[in-house]
């Protein structure tokens, strides 16, 4: 059994890595050399540029020269690139390598992810669960609905039974995602407030009370979770309902953006505003220590590599596949935690850390 199954989630709230994979070779017969011959993996990402996606290249490098993995690293050409990616997993398959790991662009991958696992490639989705979530071999990912919990959490406890005016910036309009509706409906939650269909993202009533007492969902903006879409979609918010004094946004380059709006309209962050997110990348903890944001989720993509590296490593020399431990028992859950230097009671979604922990645990 590989460490990465017996640590369970205990071990994924720590800063360092997981325990080093068996060194057993693999008991499916053949001679001693071809028993001993290297684990080869392709890691295929979204794009390589964006910093989440730099810090799992990192921790995908880092694990397989630990362990002696010949790692292959490739990503699409851009946002919708999915041929780029299909491409990637059929020279992954040509070469016989034993398994992949993918930040799916979109559900027209999955055939080629359903041929490589015909092929007899262990395939493992991170970051991003594929629709459906069994195309794959398993999920090693952020419980984002977690994430937005802990925020909204924290958000509820810090108004002290004041009305809560909430902002909310998500990414899209135009389709649903599970990143998308977990977060911003996990934060809803956190707060008390009920959310009948969780994948729908106007399920909650516009008004009502929450754990605190009464609420009022003041907006619902698509932002494409860039700082652009988020000064943009905090305008509208702010000509809908000036009044707004709860902001959540789907991750910090959003938030940054919305908070340039926010001050134009005279708005003191943290005082009139309480900013709260998810990511934990390092530019949006260093905001939480400037208080330009009060609180954030911090996730962990250089884990998810580095745990699905070993966990292939561990299947191709005759281990077993790691267990699912999320509270849903659907993926391998890679830990989140809340970033904030004003800790609140009844936070119990994630630990509560302070900025400097974030930011020595954050990736970009």
């Amino acid at each position: 059994m590989s460490g990465l199954a017996a640590a369970g989630v205990a071990a994924l709230i720590l800063s360092g890595c997981s325990t080093a994979a068996t060194d057993e070779p693999a008991s499916s017969g053949g001679t001693e050399e071809a028993a001993q011959e290297t684990v080869a993996v392709s890691l295929i990402l979204k794009n390589l540029t964006n910093p989440f996606f730099v810090a799992m290249e990192a921790g995908a490098r880092a694990k397989a020269e630990e362990l002696g993995v010949d790692l292959t690293v490739g990503a699409a050409k851009e946002e919708g690139d999915d041929q780029g990616q299909i491409d990637l997993i059929e020279a992954a398959i040509a070469q016989g390598q034993a398994g992949i790991l993918i930040t799916p662009m979109s559900t027209n991958v999955n055939a080629a992810i359903t041929k490589a696992r015909e092929a007899g490639l262990f395939v493992i989705a991170l970051d991003s669960p594929t629709e459906p979530a069994d195309i794959v071999s398993s999920t090693f990912a952020t419980d984002n609905c977690l994430a937005g919990e802990a925020i909204g959490q924290w958000a509820a406890a810090k108004l002290d039974g004041k009305k809560a005016v909430i902002a909310q910036l998500v990414i899209f309009d135009d389709r649903v995602v599970p990143v998308d509706f977990c977060r911003a409906n996990g934060f809803l939650m956190g707060m008390g407030i009920d959310v009948p269909v969780l994948e729908e993202m106007d399920s909650a009533a516009t008004s009502g009370t929450y754990s605190g007492g009464d609420y009022e969902i003041a907006c619902l903006e698509a932002t494409g979770a860039n700082e652009e879409g988020g000064r943009s979609g905090m305008e509208r918010c702010l000509a809908a309902n000036p009044d707004i004094n709860v902001l959540y946004t789907i991750n910090e380059p959003t938030a940054f953006g919305a908070n340039v709006a926010l001050e134009a309209a005279g708005k003191v962050i943290g005082e009139d505003v309480l900013v709260v997110s998810v990511d934990g990348g390092l530019a949006g903890v260093n905001a939480v220590a400037d208080g330009q944001i009060q609180a954030t989720a911090q996730q962990y993509p250089l884990r998810m590599a580095s745990f699905g590296v070993e966990a292939i490593y561990t299947i191709a020399t005759g281990g077993e596949a790691p267990a699912n431990t999320s509270a849903n028992g659907e993926f391998f859950d890679t830990g989140v935690a809340l970033c904030t230097d004003d800790p609140q009671d009844g936070v119990v979604a994630a630990s509560q850390e302070t900025s400097a922990y974030c930011i020595e645990n954050a990736w970009g």
